[in-house]
């Protein structure tokens, strides 16, 4: 049960959290109330946030597209932004549809793409092991999920088949990681934040092989930043795909779109 905070004890509360940084103290410190189970799991996760640990690993969960995805210490935390991602792929996923969802993480966007749509058959696949962990967690029986690189430890079977490649691909450059805030650079893990060079690099990587596993007329969605996109368009149409670029002001996002053209 949630712990019940006297009005004085919720205003010392947000205080704290407002101290440290948190800019949003009042919705944190609701949730942290609402999360805790008892008074000193309350103050063990108060300590935690304060001393920078995001929000999402001091609570366990994130929200996601309506979703409630564990998010276990160490794993990338799925952003509200990439829920524009996901509205993409509900828009261009066939019924039923075979989806792939590469660089996973949590696994938060292959579930909610399995939540969103009937019959989804869903692969998923992350080189860290925590994050696999993590991921079939969230997934379940929704599908399967793979350690390893990119499309390395998924099934030939898959080959030429994939309607929907969700590739949430890391895409900061290299030189930019270490201006990222405290709670990513920190405590999230290097491999799911550093793209390269430019931050292109994963993406070059998955854009080049995406054909031999896309079906026709099946899509790759890859998130980026607005100064990436036309490089990245550029990238995705270079390796024979159809590519487009969609965003939202709202969520200050940026997605590529590369769809195998349809079989003559």
């Amino acid at each position: 049960m949630p712990v019940p905070l006297s009005p004085l004890a919720l205003s010392t509360l947000v205080t704290t959290l407002r101290t440290a940084g948190c800019v949003f103290a009042e919705d944190e410190a609701d949730l942290i109330a609402s999360t805790a189970t008892d008074p000193a799991a309350l103050t063990a996760m108060v300590e935690r946030r304060v001393s920078g640990l995001p929000l999402e690993h001091v609570l366990g969960w994130a929200e996601f597209s309506g979703l409630r995805i564990a998010v276990d210490p160490g794993v990338f935390v799925p952003r509200r932004r990439t829920e524009f991602l996901i509205r993409q792929a509900v828009e261009l996923a066939p019924r039923p549809a075979v989806v792939v969802d590469l660089c996973c993480g949590t696994g938060a966007l292959g579930a909610a793409l399995a939540a969103a749509l009937d019959g989804v058959e869903l692969h998923a696949s992350d080189v860290e092991a925590a994050a696999v962990r993590c991921a079939r967690r969230n997934i379940g029986e929704l599908g399967r999920v793979y350690e390893g690189d990119l499309f390395a430890p998924l099934p030939d079977s898959l080959r030429g088949r994939v309607d929907v490649l969700l590739a949430n691909v890391p895409y900061v450059p290299t030189g930019d990681v270490a201006l990222l805030p405290a709670e990513a650079r920190v405590h999230e893990p290097r491999v799911a934040l550093d793209g390269g060079g430019d931050g292109l690099d994963v993406m070059r990587r998955v854009a080049a092989e995406a054909p031999r596993w896309l079906a026709p007329g099946g899509s790759l969605l890859v998130e980026t930043s607005e100064r990436q996109a036309a490089r990245a368009e550029e990238t995705v149409g270079g390796s024979g795909l159809i590519p487009r670029v969609v965003s939202s002001d709202e969520l200050y996002a940026t997605v590529v779109i590369g769809t195998m053209p349809a079989a003559p």
